[in-house]
């Protein structure tokens, strides 16, 4: 469906001080108009149309869903409101845009999915932090490898009463009726921004731990969470602080964030996101070696929420698939509620068992299962401290040809010499390979020792593939006894200049 302009029809349900951060998607858009709103406040109502200059107001949603010109519709109501009028919105025939989160709770959560699957509308969960500038482009960095492999993830979030724009009463009165029934404003209406880039930079969470605590009995600061992602050796941490009497500079609600990455090799920074705490390039990258800012990245939150309109305006024309889905959606709200019970029960919470028919016992089961693993070493820190590189065995020759090809000459030249390699073990045949450096140049030869070499080392392929992966340290391996040498040790700091190791 499209309006009589070959443009997209939209009408907002909440017309709220959210709205504002909604309607700069729809401003100079080739492709979609904001053409009807609804609201229950016949003040707000006309206060709005006048300042947005929209054409048709509604009282009852019923009424804006009856409308044959609306096509889609952006749900900007409170949490409460969302599966009720998601459901009667997809019924309705129309595409809907639901502020996020999904719902309350995750049984809600899933009606609103099954009434998703029976209807042949756009559905997406409009979350700005994963359109955020500075969020996208510090994504992109961790898909090129610019820090190594992500091991963890710190967030850092701060509020107080000054600074930013006011925000209408109405709007706090349902807030605090939500944080009576326990899902306070910071840690779980702001925290979905949070948990949402969480699961945007670094995966799904497998099991948290946390505190929430406050001191005014409403405004659940200060808290804090901890969470380790399902894929491999990665955690998390966020930390919330209300300041009584702090003033937080801010275009938008008084508060901010700032984000950190670390990597194997580097760190990442998102320096702001609501407000502006802190100076300097919204983005700053260590790799170890030089720092790299991104000044003329557009670090102006609300563009997180025009990214976000184009997205499901895209969708809808293009039948492109959003983010966030209503699946990811689902995960996001999944990891925030486990987040929440940790802190209720007050023990780590595995984020599946909020999904078990027998939640303490699933919990039990994973947890036993998770430390007999550690202590039989195929997971955790003994599985490391031992070995467990066996599987890369097979690399070994490759990975050192690649690594010998991607030789860049030293300036000033580096000084010769000649190191062999016997790669002895993991149930391969022996391998003898030398690393020579003559001229400023490298090379490597296959199947021999280097004739006069000044350093022989051994060790097994698994440990020398794991090294050249980045996997394992080369100081950890000597320390653990994985690598044998003899000749003068001094060459090898030679081999690790060359090569990065």
């Amino acid at each position: 469906m499209a309006g009589a302009l070959g443009k997209l029809n939209v009408g907002f349900v909440g017309c709220g001080r959210i709205a504002d951060l909604h309607v700069p998607g729809y401003e100079d858009n080739p492709h979609a108009r904001l053409l009807a709103i609804c609201d229950t406040s016949s003040d707000v109502l006309e206060s709005r149309r006048r300042q947005w200059g929209v054409d048709r107001t509604y009282r009852d949603f019923a009424e804006m869903l009856a409308d044959p010109d609306i096509d889609a519709v952006e749900i900007l109501t409170p949490q409460k409101l969302h599966e009720s009028q998601t459901v009667a919105a997809l019924r309705a025939g129309k595409h809907v845009a639901l502020q996020k989160p999904l719902s309350t709770d995750l049984a809600s959560a899933d009606r609103i999915l099954a009434a998703v699957s029976a209807s042949d509308r756009v559905f997406k969960v409009t979350e700005n932090y994963v359109f955020y500038p500075p969020l996208v482009l510090v994504r992109k960095l961790l898909a090129e490898g610019a820090i190594g492999d992500p091991v963890s993830l710190r967030i850092q979030f701060i509020s107080g009463p000054e600074g930013g724009w006011q925000v209408p009463a109405e709007a706090w009165q349902w807030r605090m009726q939500e944080a009576r029934e326990g899902r306070g404003p910071s840690t779980f209406d702001h925290g979905h921004h949070l948990w949402s880039t969480a699961w945007f930079l670094m995966g799904e969470p497998e099991r948290v731990t946390g505190w929430v605590d406050s001191n005014d009995g409403l405004v659940d600061c200060p808290s804090q969470f901890l969470w380790k992602y399902r894929d491999g050796k990665r955690y998390g941490c966020c930390l919330f602080h209300h300041g009584d009497h702090l003033r937080v500079p801010s275009r938008y609600y008084s508060n901010d964030e700032w984000i950190e990455v670390f990597g194997s090799r580097g760190i990442l920074q998102v320096r702001r996101c609501t407000g502006n705490v802190q100076d300097g390039p919204p983005v700053r990258l260590w790799d170890g070696q030089l720092f790299r800012d991104w000044a003329d990245v557009d670090a102006d939150w609300g563009q997180g929420f025009v990214g976000a309109t184009r997205d499901f305006v895209r969708a809808v024309r293009d039948g492109a698939t959003p983010t966030l889905t209503g699946e990811q959606a689902r995960l996001v709200l999944r990891f925030s509620l486990a987040l929440q019970k940790a802190s209720r029960v007050r023990r780590e919470v595995w984020v599946d068992e909020l999904d078990a028919a027998w939640p303490a016992l699933d919990a039990w089961r994973r947890t036993r299962r998770s430390r007999k693993e550690a202590a039989t070493g195929s997971e955790g820190w003994f599985s490391r401290l031992t070995g467990g590189t066996s599987k890369y065995a097979g690399q070994a020759v490759g990975l050192t040809e690649s690594m010998v090809s991607r030789f860049v000459p030293g300036e000033p030249p580096l000084p010769d010499t000649s190191i062999g390699l016997v790669l002895q073990g993991d149930g391969l045949p022996e391998q003898r390979l030398g690393l020579v450096i003559r001229d400023n140049r490298a090379t490597l030869l296959q199947g021999e020792l280097p004739a006069e070499a000044a350093l022989v080392v051994t060790m097994a392929p698994g440990v020398w593939a794991a090294i050249l992966l980045k996997k394992k340290r080369i100081e950890f391996a000597v320390l653990q006894g994985k690598i044998r040498y003899s000749g003068r040790v001094e060459e090898a700091l030679k081999l690790r200049s060359a090569f990065d190791l």
